[in-house]
Formats: structure tokens, C-alpha cells, sequence
């Protein structure tokens, strides 16, 4: 309005000078406010609406009913079951004990730092009587036939991909999720587990109630029984994080048992100059290491793996492994390589013999 105004006003002014002072009265009047308080062409805002409504209250999940969660599972719930040996007893730990990855109060056994303990004794021969039940009379060998061509090509989509973990805790809930429309299961192995493969089907048959039906490679089904019942499966709880691993002692010792600080020296320097036996990649298959490192051991002392791509941790997991298997002693881990010694038994073997 103003704007529209002030063209009119300054013909007025400049064709008749003597009205300038009732224009400009004129013009104050009709556009400022009467209020000597509010401010000339200011927008008076609208006053919010109180809210009246009150907060809702978010459920506390600690007093949820089903809390504690129980579990008739006849074992001692762990991380890893087939990466991990309970004989060993670790040095330390990473993070309180008081931290159990269950969440708090969510589970009826308490977190000890590596493993939650079952409290009650098992009777093993009722167990065994249910997962006999629960598997029914063996397969027959076109059943056998047929059930092993739906599922074992790659393209199947009733598969669970078992890594570095191992057999997890979590992974036996994903196996029952699948046994729920599915006969059986497909598992393909990777990684370090795959170095003892017969540990591997030892703990999926035996946490999960199942049996190994099939094995190729790597490459497993898990059969889950004739008379399976989805609705009577047992009660998993899931962990929420994975735990921090503990401490455990050193795995190198500065001198090899057996030899002396110099001798160890020289047989750490002739395996890092020698040739790799294997050259291994990073979550690959490690089905034929233990075997060739063993016929490797007939003719050399000392042998070299070429971990490159692998990862410090993942070689460290490959040396304790085949520490026990083979069995030879590790003494050196450097820039992803492993040196094995063969140990002073077979030296004491091999002079008896002659």
C-alpha cells in the first residue's frame, strides 16, 4: 500500500509545495501504528497452542516378563564351540566379567569372561534317546540321493556360510530358523576352521542335535531328522555383541623347548630364507595344509608358510591349530609368515630308527 502510494505522493508535492505538510500528516497516520510500543509494519505472531498431552512412558525391556531367559541346552554357552578350547585357561581379560554379550539380566547363567555354565547335570542317556528319536530310522540311499542333489549345489538357498568364527553360538538359531521349512541345511566352510574339518561336523552335530550327511571339501548338510518339530525346538538365546577374546600366554617362546637361543636363532633365519610350502589367501580352504606340512616334516626340520593377504591374527589362529594337528612346534610369526619346527621327537625317532 505504501509503495503504491508514494509515486501519487511526490506528483503531489513537486505540483503543489504549500500541501507538503498536510500530506506527509496524512500519510503518517494511515500507515504507522497508533501504538507507541509496536514497531512500524511489524507481523504479530500467532501464540503456540500449549501441548496438554503427556509423554507416553517407554516400556523398560529389563521387566519384561519372559526375563531370564531359560535354556535346557546341555552345554556351556560360548562365542565360538569349535575355535575355542576350554582347557586352556586365559590369563586375562579385555573387558569385565560382569559384561555378558546376553545383555544384562537376559540370560538365567551367569558370564564367566569366556563361557556361560550350565548349572544343573545332564542325563546324557535321555539325550541321547531324544536326538536318536528326533532322527528317526537312517536314510535310505535314494532318499539319501535325493536329498543331497536338492542341496548341495551353490545356488541353493538354504545355506549358512561358516568363517573365521567357526561354529557360533548364533549360527544354531540360523540352523533352526532353516530346519523350519527345510529338510537340511548347506554349510560352506571358509577360513581357518577349515583346517579340521572333522572338529567342525563334531560340533554341528553335536550342539545343533543334527547329523552330516554329506561332506565334500568343504562343503557340508546337516540333515535335521525325520521327526523333527519345529515347534519343539530348543530355546536359543542370542548373543547381542560378539565378547572380546581374553588373553591367553604366549604362543612363541624367545627359545624353543629342546633348543638353545643360538640354535633357535638359526632355525628361525633358515625358515624365513627357505622356500614356502604353501602359499595360503586370506579365508580360503586349509583342507590339505595339515597333510602336506606333515609329508613336508619327513625331509625338512623346518617349514615356512607363506601367510601374505591372511592377517596377523588369522596366522596365529593357523599355527595353534597346527601345533596340535601336525603335530611341530611354531617359532617364529613375521610379516604374515609362519615357521614351524618339526620338534626334537622326531629327531630322537628318527636316530632310534637308525
Amino acid at each position: 500500500m505504501a509503495v503504491k502510494f508514494l509515486p501519487f505522493l511526490h506528483k503531489t508535492l513537486t505540483q503543489n509545495p504549500k500541501s507538503k505538510s498536510l500530506y506527509v500528516s496524512y500519510f503518517l497516520n494511515h500507515t504507522l501504528s497508533q501504538d507507541q510500543y509496536d514497531p512500524p509494519f511489524s507481523l504479530t505472531k500467532k501464540p503456540k497452542p500449549k501441548n496438554t498431552t503427556e509423554p507416553k512412558e517407554t516400556p523398560d525391556p529389563n521387566n519384561d516378563p519372559k526375563l531370564p531367559v531359560k535354556s535346557d541346552l546341555p552345554f556351556d554357552f560360548r562365542y565360538s564351540y569349535s575355535e575355542s578350547n576350554p582347557a586352556i585357561e586365559p590369563i586375562g581379560y579385555r573387558e569385565p566379567k560382569r559384561f555378558s554379550p546376553f545383555g544384562p539380566g537376559r540370560l538365567d547363567r551367569k558370564w564367566t569372561g569366556t563361557a556361560a555354565p550350565i548349572h544343573l547335570e545332564t542325563d546324557m542317556e535321555k539325550l541321547m534317546e531324544e536326538r536318536n528319536r528326533v532322527l528317526g530310522d537312517p536314510l535310505t540311499e535314494e532318499e539319501m540321493a535325493e536329498l543331497v542333489e536338492r542341496y548341495r549345489h551353490s545356488d541353493c538357498s538354504r545355506q549358512i556360510n561358516l568363517g573365521k568364527g567357526g561354529v557360533t553360538h548364533n549360527m544354531l538359531d540360523d540352523i533352526h530358523n532353516h530346519w523350519k521349512r527345510a529338510e537340511a541345511v548347506r554349510i560352506k566352510c571358509l577360513g581357518v576352521p577349515t583346517l579340521d574339518m572333522d572338529n567342525v561336523c563334531f560340533h554341528l552335530e553335536d550342539k545343533s542335535g543334527g547329523k552330516v550327511v554329506y561332506r565334500n571339501i568343504n562343503i557340508l548338510l546337516l540333515y535335521r531328522g525325520r521327526n523333527y518339530d519345529p515347534e519343539n525346538r530348543p530355546v536359543i538365546p542370542l548373543m547381542l555383541w560378539k565378547p572380546y577374546a581374553p588373553i591367553y600366554p604366549k604362543l612363541v617362546k624367545n627359545v624353543a623347548d629342546g633348543l638353545t637361543f643360538e640354535e633357535t636363532k638359526e632355525m628361525r633365519n633358515r625358515g624365513l630364507n627357505s622356500l614356502p610350502l604353501m602359499k595360503l589367501t586370506r579365508n580360503g580352504v586349509y583342507v590339505n595344509v595339515v597333510d602336506r606340512v606333515r609329508d613336508a616334516f619327513e625331509t625338512e626340520e623346518v617349514v615356512r608358510l607363506d601367510c601374505k593377504h591372511v592377517g596377523m591374527s588369522d596366522c596365529k589362529k593357523i599355527g595353534v591349530k597346527l601345533k596340535d594337528l601336525v603335530p611341530c612346534v611354531p617359532i617364529l610369526f613375521k610379516d604374515e609368515q609362519i615357521i614351524l619346527w618339526r620338534g626334537k621327537r622326531n629327531q630322537e625317532l628318527e636316530s632310534s630308527t637308525t
